[in-house]
C-alpha cells in the first residue's frame, strides 16, 4: 500500500486551493489533520478555505488553532484580522494586524489590511498611516491607492483623495470602481465637469454598471442638467429595478426640477424597496412640504427620527413644520438639532451657554447665526436679556454693526471675526426664543427696536425728492442667491408690471446686487428710482427706509428690517412661506405693521401681484381722494 505522503498531499491541496476547487482540498486538508491534528499550516489554510466558503466562525476558530501551535506565523495572525473582520470583530481585527505587523512588519498586504481594519472601526487617520506605509513599502498597487483614497475621502481630505484615486487609475486604467471613486470625489470638489468624465470612463468601461449611472446623474443635477440626469437614472433603473438608492435620486432630480408629484411617487417606490430608509423618509417630507401637503410631511419626518433618532435632519425638518404651525413649545428644543446638521458648526466658547437663568451683573454675548435677516428678526431679544439685568454685547456681521448699535438693550457692538471682549455667558441668537421660553402668544413684539441714525435719516431726505404728493414706495423682488430657498421666495422682474403701472407713486429700489433695468423695460411702468449705489450697509438702507411710505418686499433681510423699525412694510410670501410666517393669516405677531400676502396656490405669484396693486390704488386714492 503506498504511504499516505502529509508534504505532497499539503502542496496539492495548496493547488486545488488556489484553483478554486475548494471541497477537494477541504478533503485533503481533512485527511492531513486525521493523520497529524497538530499539523499548523494544514489548520490555517483550511480556516482560510473555511472564509473562502462562506464560515467564518469555523475559519476563526481553525486559523487560532494554529496559532496556539505556531504563534509566530505573522500570515496566520494577519488572515484571522481579516476574518475577525468580516464577523464585525474589529478591535480583534485590528489586534491580530498588529501582531502580524510586530513578527513581519515589511509585509505591505499586512499594512492594508490593518487599514481596512482601522478604516472599518472609524479610526482614519490611523488608516491613513497605515495604508501610507503599505504604499511605501509597494507603490505600484493600485488597491492600496485605492483604499488609501477612500480613506481621505471618508476623512475630508477630499483633494488627497483625488490624487489617491488617480495613482490607483495609473497603475490600473481599466478600474470601474476607481474611476467611479474619483468622479465621487471630484464631484463633491465641485470639479463637475471632471467628475463627469471620470464617471462617463467608468461608463466605457462597464455601460452596465448602475452605481456609476446613479453617481452621473447626481453630478449632473447638480451642475443644473437634470433633464439629462433623468434620463441617465432611468437607465440605472432598467439595470436596477429593485434599486431603492436610484428611485431616490431620481425622486430628489425631479424635486429640483419642481416635479413633485413625480418626486413623492418615486419616494414612495424607493421606500416600498426598503421600508426604513431614513433619509427617504426625510426627503418625502421635503417634497410633502414643498406641496403644502404638511401633515403628511410631520407624519415622513416622525417616522424618520423614530427609525433613527439620531437623525438631525429629520428631527429639524420635524422642528421647522412644527414651528410653522406656531406649535413653539415642542418645536423650539427640536429646533436645536441644526447644529447637528452636515456642514453646520457650532461655536465653542469656555464661557457657558446661558440657559435662562439669573443674568442681573453679568455680560451676556448675544451671537449672530444664519442670515441676515434672522439676525435683524431676533436681535429683539436684547432688549429682553437687558430688562433681566445682563449687559448684552452682539457679534454680528459687519452689515449690521452699526445698525445693531442702535438696539434696544446693547450695550456693545463686535464685527464677526474680531477679538470679542470679556464675557460671563453667551448665546446663539435664535436659541433666544427656547432660552427664554417663547411661546406664539408671548412673541416679544415691542416695535420699533432698531433705529435709523438720524443724520443718516437727514442724509437720505436731501438725496431723495421730497414731493410729498406722491407715495414712496422700495421695492425688493429677490432675495440672497445663497439662500437655498431663493428660487420659491423670488419674483421676476417682469412680473412686477401691475404694481409699476400704478399712478402717483415714486417707486425706490431697494434691491442690492442687481439691476433695475428690467423693471425699467416694463410697458407703461412709472420710472424707477435706483440710489442703491449710496447705500453702504444696513445702517443706510434703514435711514432710506425713514423717508418711504411703504416697503414692499419678499421674504428678505429688508422686510425684517422694516418690520423691526416699525415702518409700513408688505411681505410677499410663497405657497410654503419660512416657518416664522406662520400659516393662513395676513398679519404676523413678530412685526405689527406688517402685511403678509401670501401665494393661494403653488408657485401662483400673478395674483399675488395683482392683489398688492389693487391695494396700492386703494392706498393712493385714501391719499388723494
Amino acid at each position: 500500500m503506498q504511504s499516505f505522503s502529509i508534504p505532497e498531499n499539503f502542496a496539492l491541496a495548496q493547488q486545488l486551493q488556489r484553483a478554486g476547487r475548494l471541497r477537494e482540498a477541504e478533503a485533503l486538508y481533512r485527511q492531513i489533520l486525521v493523520a497529524h491534528p497538530k499539523h499548523a499550516d494544514a489548520l490555517h489554510y483550511l480556516g482560510v478555505l473555511s472564509y473562502q466558503m462562506g464560515r467564518p466562525d469555523l475559519a476563526a476558530e481553525l486559523i487560532n488553532q494554529a496559532i496556539a501551535l505556531n504563534p509566530k506565523n505573522s500570515a496566520a495572525h494577519s488572515n484571522l484580522g481579516g476574518v475577525y473582520r468580516l464577523l464585525g470583530r474589529l478591535d480583534q481585527a485590528i489586534a491580530s494586524h498588529c501582531e502580524a505587523l510586530r513578527l513581519d512588519p515589511y509585509l505591505p498586504e499586512i499594512h492594508n489590511n490593518l487599514g481596512n481594519a482601522l478604516k472599518d472601526r472609524g479610526r482614519l487617520p490611523e488608516a491613513i498611516a497605515a495604508y501610507r506605509q503599505a504604499i511605501q513599502l509597494k507603490p505600484d498597487c493600485a488597491g492600496f491607492h485605492q483604499n488609501l483614497g477612500i480613506a481621505l475621502f471618508e476623512n475630508g481630505d477630499t483633494d488627497e483623495a483625488i490624487g489617491a484615486f488617480r495613482q490607483a487609475i495609473a497603475f490600473k486604467a481599466d478600474w470601474v470602481e476607481a474611476h467611479n471613486n474619483l468622479g465621487a470625489a471630484l464631484s463633491k470638489a465641485s470639479k463637475f465637469d471632471e467628475a463627469l468624465a471620470a464617471y462617463r470612463r467608468a461608463l466605457e468601461l462597464k455601460p452596465d454598471c448602475a452605481e456609476v449611472h446613479i453617481n452621473l446623474g447626481q453630478a449632473l443635477t447638480k451642475t443644473g442638467r437634470a433633464d439629462e440626469a433623468i434620463v441617465v437614472l432611468h437607465r440605472a433603473l432598467e439595470l436596477r429595478p429593485d434599486s431603492a438608492e436610484t428611485f431616490y435620486n431620481l425622486a430628489q432630480t425631479l424635486q429640483f426640477l419642481n416635479q413633485l408629484e413625480k418626486s413623492v411617487d418615486a419616494y414612495n417606490h424607493a421606500l416600498e424597496l426598503k421600508p426604513d430608509y431614513v433619509e427617504a423618509h426625510n426627503a418625502l417630507g421635503n417634497a410633502l412640504v414643498d406641496q403644502g401637503r404638511l401633515s403628511g410631511a410631520v407624519a415622513a419626518y416622525r417616522l424618520a427620527f423614530e427609525l433613527k433618532p439620531s437623525y438631525p435632519d429629520a428631527k429639524f425638518n420635524y422642528a421647522v413644520v412644527l414651528l410653522l404651525y406656531g406649535q413653539f413649545e415642542e418645536g423650539l428644543p427640536l429646533y436645536e438639532a441644526r447644529w447637528e446638521l452636515a456642514g453646520v458648526t457650532k461655536r465653542s466658547f469656555s464661557k457657558p451657554l446661558w440657559n435662562g437663568g439669573c443674568i442681573r451683573e453679568k455680560r451676556i454675548l448675544i451671537h449672530s447665526e444664519q442670515g441676515l435677516g434672522d439676525s435683524i428678526q431676533f436681535s429683539r431679544y436684547a432688549a429682553l436679556a437687558a430688562a433681566l439685568g445682563g449687559e448684552v454685547i452682539v457679534e454680528c456681521r459687519n452689515e449690521l454693526v452699526k445698525l445693531f448699535r442702535s438696539a434696544k438693550g446693547v450695550r456693545e457692538v463686535v464685527r464677526a471675526g474680531d477679538p470679542l471682549p470679556p464675557f460671563d455667558l453667551h448665546a446663539p441668537m435664535l436659541s433666544l426664543p427656547l432660552i427664554l421660553q417663547t411661546r406664539r402668544e408671548s412673541i416679544p413684539d415691542e416695535i420699533p427696536y432698531l433705529f435709523a441714525d438720524p443724520i443718516l435719516r437727514e442724509n437720505w431726505a436731501t438725496r431723495l425728492d421730497n414731493d410729498r404728493s406722491r407715495l414712496k414706495v422700495g421695492l425688493v423682488w429677490a432675495g440672497s442667491p445663497q439662500n437655498q430657498r431663493t428660487k420659491a421666495r423670488d419674483v421676476l422682474p417682469k412680473m412686477l408690471a401691475p404694481i409699476l403701472r400704478v399712478e402717483d407713486i415714486n417707486f425706490l429700489s431697494l434691491q442690492l446686487g442687481a439691476t433695475t433695468e428690467q423693471l425699467q423695460q416694463v410697458t407703461g411702468a412709472t420710472a424707477i428710482i435706483d440710489q442703491t449705489n449710496h447705500i453702504q450697509d444696513f445702517a443706510d438702507t434703514a435711514a432710506l427706509m425713514m423717508n418711504l411710505d411703504l416697503i414692499i418686499s419678499v421674504d428678505t433681510a429688508v422686510a425684517h428690517l422694516a418690520g423691526a423699525l416699525g415702518r409700513p412694510v408688505w411681505t410677499l410670501l410663497p405657497f410654503v412661506p419660512d416657518w416664522r410666517w406662520g400659516l393662513e393669516i395676513e398679519t404676523t405677531p413678530w412685526y405689527p405693521t406688517m402685511r403678509l400676502f401670501r401665494q393661494p396656490v403653488l408657485g401662483d405669484w400673478d395674483s399675488v401681484i395683482q392683489r398688492v396693486a389693487d391695494e396700492l390704488k386703494l392706498l393712493v386714492k385714501s391719499r388723494n381722494p
